[in-house]
């Protein structure tokens, strides 16, 4: 018996040296976050800098156009030349003078969808100072003039959005250009709207926004791009941004099994196409 128990307990030099190793490997392990705190040393914070910095940062209600030493730097570094400020890059802003944070307010401004039509919409630009303001004006290519102003819709006035381009959309009451843009790129991916309330679909437009502009707002489904469901491709039903990849193979493979659809009820033979998807997919399809 006494035998037998050794030979189970009795461990071979290959196996010690196996288990020396792996009990120095687990020391380690559990030392190392002790030993890395222990080196780590924390950066002092310079408060000075960072309240400078967040003074100056876009969109900081706080920014100091107005501070006299840095426009006086920025001016005397300053290389004007005439200039259209919708073509400007951030680095042709701090060449006519404007420092890095002031020029980033106003690319900030434009990739919102902001624009430039009058001087009067450089000068409302709140991080360029009247001084600066005063320095640039003779230099842009732009007609005088106070803000421009985008015509809107009259009271009762509504925009039909199937057909409407991005400046025309610019119209409906609640709605910008970078608004604008995006509505027309929605509805070129799915191919039209069928209904005002996929403009919720958009990306911003939640409810608040979509009751803003849905009086001013119409649709027709005459302009709707279809599919043929039984000559469609997966690229063609990948701009269906209701349908995962997963159902799109779904759709094709049951065709290619079971012959063309003949109308929507068909496609309720597919399991992981549920009622709310086919309701929204139905009005691009035809069946022929």
């Amino acid at each position: 018996m006494i035998p037998r128990i050794k030979h189970y307990l009795s461990v071979s030099k290959k196996e010690w040296n196996g288990m020396v190793v792996m009990i120095i490997l687990i020391a380690l392990v559990l030392a190392a976050p002790f030993i890395e705190q222990a080196n780590h040393k924390d950066n002092t914070i310079n408060f000075k800098a960072f309240d400078k910095a967040a003074n100056t940062a876009p969109g900081n209600a706080g920014f100091n156009a107005d501070d006299t030493e840095i426009n006086a730097g920025v001016a005397k570094r300053a290389s004007l030349f005439r200039f259209n400020p919708n073509k400007l890059s951030l680095t042709e802003w701090v060449k006519l003078g404007l420092s890095p944070q002031q020029a980033q307010v106003i690319k900030h401004y434009q990739e919102k969808g902001g624009r430039f039509y009058t001087k009067g919409d450089v000068q409302k630009m709140y991080s360029i100072n009247a001084e600066t303001y005063k320095r640039l004006e003779p230099y842009i290519e732009l007609p005088d003039g106070p803000a421009y102003r985008m015509n809107k819709a009259k009271p009762g006035e509504v925009i039909e959005v199937n057909t409407a381009d991005s400046a025309k959309l610019t119209m409906i009451r609640g709605i910008g250009p970078a608004f604008a843009r995006r509505i027309v790129r929605y509805r070129q991916r799915v191919g039209g709207f069928y209904s005002k309330a996929q403009l919720k679909e958009v990306y911003g437009i939640d409810e608040q926004k979509y009751k803003q502009i849905e009086d001013g707002v119409s649709v027709d489904g005459r302009y709707l791009i279809k599919v043929n469901i039984n000559t469609a491709v997966f690229n063609d039903l990948k701009r269906f941004p209701y349908l995962s990849y997963k159902q799109m193979d779904a759709i094709i493979a049951y065709r290619d099994e079971h012959g063309n659809y003949r109308s929507v009820k068909d496609l309720e033979n597919i399991a992981i196409l549920n009622a709310q998807i086919l309701r929204k997919i139905e009005p691009y399809l035809v069946f022929k």
